[in-house]
């Protein structure tokens, strides 16, 4: 087993990742940009290393100077955790080159995962059902229009080396087709340096479901149940749940299967997912596979016990898996909600700056895996998650009442966050029936502003705080207080003058 774990990523998912390998007894080396100096990572971490200015292009995506601090301190292993660098080949095959082992699949397996055209052929060649469009890359915008005419409109027109919602353009119309394959296509170039686009066909009335898979070098595969993941701002999930209200126990089994089986038809060993389409009818569509750890895991976590980032230390490690698929089974329901630094009356556009007040609910089953604190700062640099918020109950109503009274005890002063718009949701009628779809925010929830209720009760809040002698905002003892995770000395522990 590994006795040092570097950690290339920051932010919420780097606690996450330290907090697990504490469990295991591991070291754990966080790395750093100039703008995270005082992040909880950091302080979270054995060591830390400071890895460059805060463009993440000369920090947390430099993978010779993450290479450089696994070695300088001794680390044999690293997780990328998601974003940056996770689902990057290249830094996969230094990290093999560097004789340093990457927690997560095999390079080869994140290239081709990766290009959604390959990872189609490859799932097609499987039997692996995808959605119907066109799987080449030399498709012009004429022989697209010969296809979504051939399939009925409204299509979709997709960048191949695609992800977090970029080079994506919904086409309605014939006379919408040249234009939206230029658009998607020079996003993708300026995304992610590659602008081949690809066709397929778009579903309206479509969830989006997913399967967590394992996988060791052993030969031995196992699913982890489905998570519905079909509430969307622009192409990305802000509220997750397991189980899915539209999976039955027969169709558990046999996207579980067809999951493993992709899994298998991809070569591929550790944590990944496997995403789905569902439509009305009940079939379902491989959409791509994750090569990397979901930001939606606790559900998973929370309904059947198993420690996923544990798993993928263990599998890295070369530890045949324990599991089989028969002792997996779902307990209770689970619920999570992303809290972002955005602004949902603008568009969720990011919200960074100064948090001047973190409260975050606790009690049972309530989790929350955070990387702020009062007085952290959100950089613009970065992606503006603050945390993920996560609650699990024995059924999907009380869940969801749970994260409703979760929601509510979610203070967070100094930026913008959708706490307000996520309970909303929840509380929604169409919402409590399971009736979510991949368009439900724009069918809903398109012209969403708070409660007048809320705005008069935010008024009386500032009013008091103005008026109190000992105001939260002047630096009182409360704020003090709510900001003792971040102090020295209780990072350090026990210690004496």
């Amino acid at each position: 087993m590994f006795e040092k774990i570097l950690i290339a990523n920051r932010g919420e998912i780097a606690v996450r990742v330290i907090q697990t390998c504490k469990d295991m007894g591991i070291k754990t080396v966080a790395v750093y940009s100039e703008a995270d100096a005082s992040a909880l990572h950091r302080l979270e971490a054995d060591e830390a290393v400071c890895i460059g200015p805060s463009d993440p292009g000369i920090s947390y995506l430099n993978m010779d100077k993450i290479i450089d601090a696994a070695h300088k301190t001794g680390a044999q292993a690293i997780h990328p955790g998601y974003g940056f660098l996770s689902e990057n080949h290249g830094f996969a095959e230094k990290c093999a080159q560097a004789e340093l082992v990457f927690i997560g699949p095999s390079a080869r397996v994140i290239r081709e995962m990766g290009d959604k055209l390959t990872a189609r052929k490859i799932m097609k060649a499987a039997g692996v059902p995808v959605v119907p469009g066109l799987s080449g890359s030399d498709a012009s915008p004429a022989d697209m229009l010969e296809k979504a005419e051939e399939m009925g409109f409204p299509v979709l027109i997709k960048a191949s080396a695609g992800g977090g919602g970029k080079g994506i353009r919904i086409v309605n119309r014939a006379e919408e087709m040249e234009e939206a394959v230029a658009v998607a296509s020079r996003e993708a170039i300026n995304a992610f340096g590659d602008g081949r686009v690809y066709l397929e066909k778009f579903f309206t009335q479509a969830r989006h479901i997913e399967f967590q898979i394992l996988a060791d070098s052993q030969g031995n595969t196992v699913h982890l149940l489905e998570r519905e993941c079909s509430i969307q701002r622009r192409h990305q999930k802000i509220i997750e749940e397991t189980p899915s209200m539209a999976v039955d126990p027969d169709l558990r089994q046999r996207m579980g299967k067809t999951a493993c089986d992709a899994a298998r038809a991809a070569g591929y060993v550790n944590a990944g997912t496997v995403e789905f389409l569902l439509d009305h009818q009940g079939r379902y569509y491989f959409l791509e596979m994750n090569t990397r750890l979901q930001v939606e895991h606790p559900i998973t976590e929370f309904v059947t016990g198993i420690d996923l980032v544990r798993q993928q230390i263990l599998v890295a490690a070369g530890t045949p898996l324990e599991l089989s698929q028969s002792d997996i089974a779902c307990r209770g329901h689970a619920i999570e909600c992303r809290i972002y630094a955005e602004d949902p009356e603008n568009g969720f556009f990011p919200s960074p700056g100064k948090i001047d007040w973190y409260e975050a609910p606790s009690g049972p089953g309530i989790r929350n895996d955070a990387g702020v604190y009062s007085g952290a700062m959100v950089p613009v640099e970065y992606d503006p998650i603050l945390s993920k918020l996560t609650v699990h109950a024995e059924t999907r109503d009380q869940a969801i009442a749970k994260m409703i009274k979760s929601l509510a005890a979610y203070v967070v002063i100094g930026v913008r966050t959708p706490v307000d718009f996520l309970a909303d949701v929840l509380d929604c009628d169409s919402f409590r029936k399971g009736e979510v779809f991949t368009d439900f925010i724009d069918t809903h929830f398109s012209d969403w502003s708070p409660g007048a209720d809320d705005a008069d009760l935010a008024c009386l809040a500032y009013i008091a705080d103005e008026l109190c002698p000992g105001k939260l905002s002047s630096g009182g003892a409360a704020q003090k207080d709510s900001a003792k995770v971040s102090t020295p000395f209780l990072t350090l522990g026990h210690w004496k003058l």
